[in-house]
């Protein structure tokens, strides 16, 4: 009975090392892949800095500027002042059609439930 008692637990620890050996495998492998991440994440924003620098060069007042007097004929494109913009009186709303109400409306301002629930 002990002879089987022992091979059991020999089973059982060969078992549990197998399975351990493989957890320590995969989390190797995670950590692999979590360390492969960080870098391309490293790398993008690195990218995503340099993206910056360049929309801000290319948005420079001067050279937009520039570009639209060169390209006037085609665009027409007018510096912004003051005088480009309407009023709010200028701007056509349109009209709100309202019901009139033909019969008086009963309103209450008691709460139902300090009635009991029941509307006066």
């Amino acid at each position: 009975m002990r002879s089987i008692l022992y091979f059991f637990a020999a089973v059982t620890i060969v078992g549990l090392a197998y399975w351990a050996y493989n957890e320590n495998y995969e989390t190797q492998a995670a950590i692999g892949r979590v360390d492969d991440l960080q870098q391309q994440i490293g790398t993008m924003q690195e990218n995503l800095g340099v993206l910056k620098a360049e929309w801000a060069y290319l948005n420079r007042p001067d050279r937009l500027r520039e570009l639209t007097d060169l390209n006037f004929d085609a665009l027409r494109l007018m510096p912004l002042a003051p005088e480009s913009f309407g009023a709010v009186e200028q701007v056509a709303f349109p009209s709100l059609d309202v019901n009139d109400v033909k019969a008086p409306v009963d309103v209450s301002a008691a709460d139902p439930a300090q009635n009991g629930g029941v509307s006066p």
